[in-house]
């Protein structure tokens, strides 16, 4: 069953993960924390910085910089990587000392597992 973009942006809710990618293809890895019925506000996991994304088109901004972005996959990820995600974006939101934000091999495992999951499933 295939849905359009509004439809499936329309489906997410706090806690999904989406992919998204600005103009120069920077991936951002995305963890939904607030939702209305025209924007989706979320947090990047690895840089902690907030996108605001408008739900109907998938089209946002990242960061105080408000650099373009465009959401390009909404696929849900496994449970065990969708897991290690949520452990990274807490990592990385709570970390006191550079030692802290180091990466385990589960983690780098799960950003390789990204890197052809979500191109393989576009939005």
């Amino acid at each position: 069953m295939l849905f359009d973009r509004r439809t499936m942006l329309h489906k997410l809710v706090v806690g999904d993960i989406f992919h998204a990618a600005t103009g120069n293809g920077a991936s951002l890895i995305c963890l939904v924390t607030r939702l209305d019925e025209t924007r989706i506000e979320a947090r990047v996991v690895t840089t902690q910085k907030n996108i605001r994304v408008d739900r109907n088109t998938g089209v946002g901004q990242l960061g105080v910089e408000r650099v373009a972005c465009a959401v390009d996959s909404v696929a849900p990820l496994p449970i065990a990587v969708h897991n290690e995600m949520l452990g990274l974006d807490r990592k990385f939101r709570l970390a006191q000392r550079e030692e802290d934000v180091k990466l385990t091999s589960a983690e780098k495992e799960a950003f390789l597992f990204i890197d052809s999951f979500y191109p393989e499933r576009p939005l």
